[in-house]
């Protein structure tokens, strides 16, 4: 369902390779929201977010690291939007997410892979052309 298209290719090998494990996380969370052999869907959900959190921010170092060793002028917004991911990801909390789990999970599918796709196709793409 999600996965790395094409046309969301930066041509940085490691940044590309990066996307492309945020999407197979995406996609991990859009098969816990299919799957109607589990009805407590907690555990996945809250798996699925601390995976997304914890890539995000080791691809985000890396990428930002990246855009600093090749002299990107766009680097502060970069960092921005990176910020307001994270900030997103740390406002699923176990509570609501217990209470509302498929809400949950469609709002977390939703945002990320909007965010995902927008930021590649707006910004990232942007590295690669430099």
């Amino acid at each position: 369902m999600y996965e790395m298209k094409p046309e969301y290719y930066t041509g940085i090998e490691e940044i590309d390779a990066e996307h492309a494990k945020l999407f197979e996380i995406a996609n991990e969370a859009h098969e816990v929201l299919t799957n109607q052999f589990i009805p407590d869907k907690y555990d996945y959900i809250i798996k699925v977010v601390e995976d997304l959190r914890d890539y995000a921010l080791y691809h985000f170092t890396n990428e930002e690291a990246y855009m600093e060793k090749v002299g990107y002028r766009r680097l502060l917004s970069q960092k921005i939007d990176h910020a307001e991911f994270m900030e997103k990801m740390n406002e699923f909390n176990p509570e609501s997410i217990d209470e509302n789990q498929k809400e949950s999970l469609l709002e977390l599918l939703d945002y990320v892979a909007s965010w995902l796709v927008e930021h590649i196709l707006k910004k990232d793409k942007l590295i690669g052309e430099i």
